[in-house]
């Protein structure tokens, strides 16, 4: 499935008001704990939600590295290790426990033994909280791209821990930033005025 890009990021500020939504939902616990763990998920590593993310299995998860393998996606640079924030680490540690095989979201209601879907407990979230209908879940992972760009400025590194292996589809992430420029500009006039 192709990639769009999209206009609306799940950055911060869409966080918490996403998990502020879904805590005024009537759902149980467990529902609450599993909607949060996916958005931190989502954000902190870039993995696409139904190929990468929901087929996690504990086996591929390297505490020692803090590395999660993935060993299957939709392109062969998807085949890819991901490192793992301290949020994503204190989630998984929490998921898993002491297991160190399985699904780290098993299911019993779904025929591949694993999640599949979050999409209606989103849009209920998402409707509760007043967000846009643009934004999914799949934003958390078009967020990752722009922030990790923007703070590391390794357009590689950003690809690699993507997926990418089309410059292209990983420039999305790049953001103009004029002011930017302007700082790049002034410093060449800065220094030809020394000269």
């Amino acid at each position: 499935m192709k990639e769009y890009g999209r206009s609306l990021r799940l950055d911060d500020e869409a966080e918490k008001k996403l998990l502020a939504g879904a805590a005024s939902c009537n759902w149980r616990k467990r529902s609450l704990q599993l909607f949060r763990d996916i958005i931190i998920l989502m954000r902190d590593t870039g993995m696409r939600n139904e190929r990468e993310l929901y087929r996690m299995r504990i086996e591929n998860l390297d505490w020692e590295t803090r590395v999660i393998f993935v060993p299957d996606s939709k392109t062969e640079e998807g085949r890819r290790r991901v490192p793992m924030s301290n949020r994503v680490f204190d989630v998984l540690k929490q998921r898993c426990g002491e297991k160190r095989e399985g699904w780290v979201f098993p299911s019993k209601r779904a025929e591949s033994a694993h999640l599949t879907t979050m999409a209606k407990r989103f849009r209920e979230a998402r409707v509760k909280a007043g967000l846009p209908e643009d934004l999914v879940l799949y934003c958390g992972r078009h967020d990752y791209g722009t922030r990790i760009l923007k703070r590391t400025g390794n357009l590689a590194a950003v690809m690699r821990t993507m997926g990418h292996r089309d410059v292209k589809t990983a420039m999305q992430y790049q953001h103009p930033e004029l002011e930017i420029v302007r700082a790049a500009l002034d410093q060449d006039t800065t220094v030809e005025k020394r000269a």
